[in-house]
């Protein structure tokens, strides 16, 4: 289920290997995402493009640089 969270919790699941997607059109990406994020356009954010990018196996943070 979804949850905001705060930096602190972000750092540890990060810590523990989370994976990082940021959700903003590619050109917003490029000008300002954190360090070790991938992009995934929501836009294209589908069972499919989630299932060749992401590891199942481990835990996903998404963010949108807009919200944090």
């Amino acid at each position: 289920m979804p949850e905001p969270i705060a930096y602190p919790r972000l750092r540890e699941l990060l810590d523990e290997g989370a994976q990082l997607v940021e959700v903003l059109p590619e050109p917003e990406y490029r000008e300002a995402h954190l360090p070790g994020a991938l992009n995934i356009p929501l836009k294209k954010l589908d069972e499919t493009t989630a299932a060749a990018t992401l590891d199942r196996e481990r835990p996903v943070v998404v963010y949108c640089w807009d919200s944090l």
